[in-house]
């Protein structure tokens, strides 16, 4: 036996040591001044000093307080002096002629008391806005002279805006717009007016009680008919879109994994032999899956059309890709002797697969397709806004118009409510049909009542 003793050197033990613990620090230090000098690069490339100089402060909070309340409209046209009041300034929620809510009193001279002393006149040529503190606001529309302005001395206060053609003034107590052809009046209350019932509706303006009441003397029907067909906030067209979009995400992903499973097949290596034929099928998985189901969507739209069919086409072609990928590794991962015990039997190819693997695969098979479907009903949301269909284009529309910002919300809140319910019926199915918790405990029940029932 040979023994061959190696030393080394301390003083190059030490200098490796040395050289190993500096390349520790300065890997330590880099990574830092690395992510460091990348933010600074998105601080500039972004231009995040600008953006911060635009920032529109008080348009924000008019949007978030647009969201929770509603705006009642008292407008005057400056041509023949006429006065309506409408609620968000719709046709749908304006108040019958001669009609207004308490605070607006018509007449030749329409006073309106925002309260807290705030009151405006809509007088025969002139507009006055009575401010505590400050003074009186005098208005004159001259037509094509513009609007004529006369304000208290001293310094114009940030809040009032005035320019040749339009004068604007925004107090706690609310709005007062003057332009050369209208004056107008806006008022904020917390709250979602006529969501349940419009101004025409003989059930507006009741409480509770007395809607139940109604309904217990036959007016059920009538009542849910007026709620229903509710002119301004659409609750039919909205549980129309809300299906339209259930739709989409359902059609999409069961149709996705109905095509995947076979195609899957082909893919795995130990069902498919022949390598190219493998390769093929998963580039084109690849390539499904690698174009975002949006791309998609404007794609089908170009070749089938608008409509909610095209967007669960686009969820369709996205996801079979995606679910082609897992179930080929799935496949790939069966137990081989359960295949073979089954073909034992004189089982033909098609029962191999249908009672030796399938079972195998199909706690994966449903738990994917079950989180898929609860993922892609918040897709169906974005791709209804592209393809014309569902929630989302509500959505859509409801945000371009820039008005009734309260409907944004309405919208919003049905949307979290619509994928807290896929979240939770995705969970019970998964319970039921992967974990078996519902049969389980029938089994249990029926052996404690059968214990039970021994004598």
């Amino acid at each position: 036996m040979t023994i061959i003793e190696a030393t080394v050197s301390p003083v190059l033990l030490k200098q490796d040591m040395d050289h190993l613990f500096l390349k520790k620090k300065l890997f330590n230090f880099a990574l830092p001044a690395l992510l460091l000098v990348y933010l600074a690069y998105v601080f500039v490339a972004f231009d995040m000093a600008g953006l911060w100089q635009r920032v529109s402060w008080q348009n924000a909070q008019t949007l978030v307080s647009d969201s929770y309340s509603y705006k009642t409209h008292v407008t005057r046209n400056n041509r023949d002096a006429s006065v309506s009041v409408a609620i968000e300034g719709e046709r749908k929620g304006r108040y019958p002629t001669g009609q207004s809510p308490e605070w607006v009193m018509l007449g030749e001279t329409t006073v309106i008391d925002l309260e807290g002393g705030h009151l405006v006149r809509f007088g025969p040529d002139d507009i006055e806005y009575d401010i505590p503190g400050y003074g009186l606001v005098r208005a004159t529309p001259q037509g094509s002279k513009g609007v004529q302005v006369t304000l208290p001395a001293g310094e114009v206060p940030d809040w009032i805006s005035v320019s040749k053609n339009r004068l604007a003034i925004k107090t706690e107590a609310g709005r007062l717009t003057v332009t050369r052809n209208r004056s107008e009046v806006f008022r904020y209350f917390v709250g979602w007016e006529l969501f349940f019932f419009t101004l025409d509706s003989p059930y507006h303006g009741l409480g509770l009680g007395e809607l139940l009441g109604r309904a217990a003397t036959g007016e059920a029907g009538a009542i849910l008919h007026d709620f229903w067909t509710n002119k301004m906030w659409r609750h039919q067209d909205v549980a129309w879109a809300i299906a339209e979009t259930l739709l989409m995400a359902f059609l999409g992903t069961i149709g996705a994994g109905i095509v995947a499973l076979p195609l899957a097949f082909l893919a795995a290596r130990n069902f498919n032999p022949l390598g190219p034929a493998r390769f093929v099928m998963r580039r084109i998985f690849d390539f499904v899956r690698g174009v975002d189901s949006l791309i998609w969507t404007v794609v089908l739209a170009r070749a089938f059309g608008p409509g909610p069919l095209t967007g669960a086409l686009a969820i369709l072609v996205t996801d079979t890709g995606t679910f082609g990928k897992i179930f080929s590794e799935a496949l790939e991962n069966v137990d081989e002797k359960q295949i073979e015990g089954v073909a034992s039997t004189g089982a033909k190819p098609a029962q191999r697969y249908r009672f030796g693997v399938i079972p195998q695969i199909t706690p994966v098979l449903l738990s994917q397709l079950l989180y898929f479907l609860e993922s892609n009903t918040r897709s169906a949301t974005i791709i209804g806004a592209i393809t014309g269909g569902g929630i989302g284009l509500l959505l859509t529309q409801a945000i371009i118009t820039q008005k009734d910002w309260e409907e944004v919300a309405y919208y919003i809140v049905l949307i979290i409510l619509m994928v807290m319910l896929m979240d939770w019926l995705s969970g019970w199915l998964r319970r039921r049909l992967i974990k078996g918790e519902g049969g389980r405990a029938k089994r249990k029940s029926r052996a404690a009542g059968k214990a039970f029932l021994l004598p």
